[in-house]
C-alpha cells in the first residue's frame, strides 16, 4: 500500500489525546468503609469490572477512529497498472494563440504547457492533442514531441464549446475506459455564452495560465489622408493596457530604411502623425518595442497606386453638367455621350454608368448593361419624368423582381438617410436629425424599400440598390427636385463611383474576408498571383472585361508586404496585418462556468490523472470503516452498563 500525501501522519501524535482521558477516569479513589452489606459489596465488584472493559472498548474503538482518518487523508492507494493501463484516455487542448507568447514564472505560457505535457507522459503512452490548428489523435508522445516543440502560434482562437466539441471527437466509443478532457489556455475574454451540456461520462479540467504581466502595447490603426504641399499625413493609433503614462516610441521603415521616428503620448490619446512624400507607392511598416507580446508590434501598410475609375454618362436631352462636376477628381475618368449617338464599344471598358433622365430604355442597350453588370460594374438610373414604365421595369427585372408604378406628381421631402448602408456608413460622424432636407415634384413608386440608401417622409425610397443597380426613383433635375444642390449628392455620388472599383486600402486582416479589384484586362485562361519574399499562393479571383475581383480569407497566413503577380510583373501591392482581438489581454471569470473542473497546474493535473489511471483508491473505505466504528462507540455508551 502506497500514499498519496503521507505528511498527514505526522498527525499521529493525536492517538494521545483518547490514551490521556482514559488514564485520567482510571486514577485510584479512597475507599471508605461502611456498615457490613455484603450483597452491596458483590455489586461493587461486578459494577467496577464491566466499567472497566467498557472504558478500555471505549479507548480502542476511539484510537481505532482517529487512525483511520488521519490514514484517509493520506489517501492510501494500491498499484494497479495491469488492470487500468488499456482503460484511461486523455485529450489536451494547447492554446496556441497569441496572447500565450505572454511571459509567466517559468518562459512563454505555451512553451511551458508543452513542456508539461511532454514530461508528463511516457514515451510509448498515446494521448490526443490539438490546438486552434492541427490536431492529433491517439498518438504516442514519441511522435508528437517534434510537432510540440515546433509549435507556431495561431491568430484563430476558439471558443470553449468548439474546444470542447472537438475535443470530443478525439475520444475513441469505447464505453468502458476513463475519458479526461484538459484545456490549458489562458482563457481570453470572448463574447459571453452559455456553455453546452458537457458529456458527463467525459471529465472536462480547466487549467488557467496566467503571465506575471498582463500590460501590453500595440499599433491599431493606420489612415491617411492629404497634406499640404501635395503631402500625405499618415494617422497612426496605438493603444495600451498600461497603467503609466510612459510614452511609446514607433518607428517607420520603407522596406528596411528607417524612414521617421515618433512617439505615442497618452495626453495625445495615443496618436501620432507621419508626413510621406505623395509617391506613386509606399510599402511601409510600423513598429514599436514591447517586451510582451509581439504579434501585435509591427503594422504593415501599403499606399497603392491609384487606378482611376471610368464613368460613363448616357444622356438623351438632359444636362449632365453635375455629374461631370461631380467626378471631375483625378480618381475618376468621366466620359459623356448621348443616347442617340452612343458608341456601345465603350461600356465594356466603364466601371460605373449612368443612365441620367433617359426617357427609354432600348433592347440593345439593356443587353448591353446586362453583360456590363454581369462583369462587374455598376449601373445608376436616374428616371425622366416622361419615361417609359414598360422599358424601365424591363431592364430592373435584370436585378430585382421589384417594380416601378405609374409617375405621381406629389412634392416629398428627402428625410430619411441609412447611415449604415455602405455608401453612407463613413460619410457622417453621427446621426442628423436637424438636417436641411432635400425634395422632389414627382416619383415613382416602388413596391419596396428594402436595402434603401435615401428615403422619403412615408418611407418610399428615393434611391435604392439592387445588387450591381443604383435606381434613383425620381429625377434630379433642377426643375423637378432641388437634390443637386443638396450636401447629400456629393458623397452620394461619390461613393457610388468608388465603390465600382474595390480598390486595396491600407492594409487587410489575416483570417478576414478581403475583397478588392485589379483594373485589367485579363485573358480568360491568365491568373493572378499573390506573393512575398518565401512564398506565392493562388486566391480566389473573378475576371470580369476590364477588371479581376480577388477574394483572401484563408490565406495568407503571416503578415506582410504581398505583390499581386501577373506572370513575373508585379501589379501592385497589398498589405496584411494580424487582427488586434487579444492585445488587451482580458481574462475570463472561469467561476462562472458550471459542469468543469479548475485546476492551478498543468504538471499537478497529469501527475493526479497518472495516479488514478493506474491505481486502487483505499481512502474510502477507511472513511466507512471510521463511520463504523462512531456507531459502535455510541452504542456502547448507550446501552453497555
Amino acid at each position: 500500500m502506497q500514499f498519496l500525501h503521507p505528511e498527514f501522519f505526522y498527525a499521529l501524535p493525536a492517538l494521545l489525546i483518547p490514551i490521556l482521558i482514559h488514564l485520567f477516569q482510571l486514577r485510584r479513589f479512597k475507599v471508605q468503609a461502611f456498615t457490613n452489606v455484603a450483597l452491596l459489596q458483590k455489586i461493587r465488584f461486578q459494577t467496577r469490572k464491566s466499567s472497566q472493559l467498557k472504558k478500555w472498548l471505549i479507548l480502542l474503538i476511539r484510537l481505532l477512529l482517529i487512525a483511520s482518518i488521519i490514514t484517509a487523508f493520506t489517501q492510501p492507494f494500491l498499484s494497479n497498472q495491469s488492470a487500468q493501463k488499456n482503460t484511461s484516455e486523455t485529450v489536451i487542448y494547447l492554446d496556441n494563440s497569441f496572447s500565450m507568447q505572454a511571459i509567466g514564472s517559468k518562459g512563454s505560457l505555451l512553451n511551458r504547457a508543452v513542456q508539461d505535457v511532454i514530461t508528463g507522459f511516457d514515451a510509448t503512452e498515446k494521448i490526443g492533442v490539438f490546438t486552434n490548428s492541427q490536431s492529433y489523435k491517439s498518438t504516442s508522445l514519441k511522435d508528437l514531441k517534434t510537432e510540440l516543440l515546433s509549435l507556431k502560434y495561431s491568430q484563430n482562437q476558439l471558443d470553449l464549446n468548439t474546444v470542447i466539441l472537438k475535443g470530443t471527437s478525439l475520444f475513441s466509443d469505447s464505453k468502458t475506459s476513463s475519458k479526461t478532457l484538459i484545456i490549458v489556455s489562458d482563457f481570453q475574454q470572448q463574447e459571453d455564452e452559455t456553455l453546452s451540456v458537457v458529456d458527463t461520462s467525459i471529465r472536462v479540467i480547466l487549467v488557467p495560465l496566467k503571465p506575471i504581466n498582463t500590460a501590453n502595447s500595440y499599433i491599431e490603426s493606420v489612415a491617411l489622408e492629404p497634406s499640404l504641399n501635395a503631402n500625405y499625413s499618415l494617422n497612426v493609433s496605438g493603444k495600451t493596457n498600461r497603467t503609466t503614462d510612459d510614452p511609446i516610441s514607433v518607428t517607420l521603415y520603407q522596406d528596411q530604411t528607417v524612414i521617421g521616428k515618433s512617439i505615442l503620448e497618452k495626453s495625445k490619446g495615443y496618436k501620432t502623425t507621419f508626413v510621406l512624400p505623395n509617391t506613386l507607392e509606399f510599402a511601409g511598416k510600423l513598429s514599436i518595442e514591447d517586451t510582451q507580446i509581439t504579434y501585435d508590434d509591427t503594422f504593415y501598410f501599403n499606399i497603392p497606386k491609384a487606378e482611376k475609375i471610368g464613368v460613363l454618362a448616357i444622356h438623351e436631352n438632359k444636362n449632365s453638367t453635375y455629374l461631370k462636376k461631380l467626378y471631375a477628381g483625378e480618381e475618376f475618368i468621366f466620359q459623356s455621350q448621348n443616347y442617340k449617338t452612343l458608341d456601345y464599344s465603350q461600356i465594356k471598358s466603364q466601371n460605373l454608368i449612368v443612365l441620367n433622365g433617359l426617357t427609354e430604355i432600348s433592347l440593345v442597350l439593356k443587353n448591353s448593361l446586362e453583360t456590363f453588370m454581369e462583369n462587374g460594374g455598376v449601373v445608376v438610373m436616374i428616371p425622366s419624368k416622361n419615361g417609359d414604365l414598360k422599358s424601365y421595369n424591363q431592364f430592373l427585372a435584370l436585378q430585382t423582381k421589384h417594380r416601378l408604378k405609374p409617375l405621381q406628381t406629389q412634392e416629398k421631402r428627402i428625410t430619411n438617410i441609412a447611415f449604415k448602408h455602405p455608401i453612407l456608413k463613413d460619410v457622417f460622424e453621427e446621426q442628423v436629425t436637424n438636417f436641411q432636407y432635400p425634395k422632389v415634384q414627382y416619383y415613382y413608386p416602388l413596391t419596396t424599400s428594402t436595402n434603401s440608401v435615401l428615403s422619403f417622409e412615408d418611407q418610399q425610397p428615393f434611391l435604392i440598390q439592387f445588387k450591381a443597380l443604383f435606381l434613383f426613383t425620381a429625377a434630379v433635375e433642377p426643375e423637378a427636385s432641388n437634390f443637386v444642390n443638396s450636401p447629400l449628392i456629393v458623397p452620394t455620388f461619390y461613393n457610388i463611383g468608388k465603390s465600382s472599383l474595390k480598390t486595396p486600402p491600407l492594409n487587410y486582416w489575416i483570417g478576414a474576408e478581403n475583397k478588392f479589384d485589379i483594373k485589367i484586362n485579363l485573358q480568360k485562361d491568365r491568373i493572378l498571383k499573390l506573393a512575398n519574399k518565401t512564398r506565392q499562393f493562388i486566391p480566389f479571383q473573378t475576371n470580369f472585361n476590364n477588371k479581376v475581383s480577388i477574394t483572401t480569407k484563408d490565406h495568407p497566413k503571416e503578415p506582410g508586404h504581398f505583390s499581386i503577380l501577373k506572370d513575373t510583373d508585379t501589379l501592385t501591392l497589398v498589405s496584411y496585418n494580424y487582427n488586434r482581438n487579444e492585445s488587451q489581454l482580458n481574462y475570463a471569470n472561469l467561476a462562472k462556468i458550471k459542469g468543469v473542473s479548475i485546476e492551478n497546474s498543468l504538471d499537478t493535473t497529469l501527475k493526479n490523472i497518472k495516479i488514478e489511471a493506474n491505481v486502487t483508491w483505499l481512502w474510502k473505505w477507511f472513511v466507512i470503516f471510521a463511520l463504523i466504528l462512531l456507531a459502535f462507540e455510541m452504542l456502547i455508551l448507550k446501552y453497555f452498563k
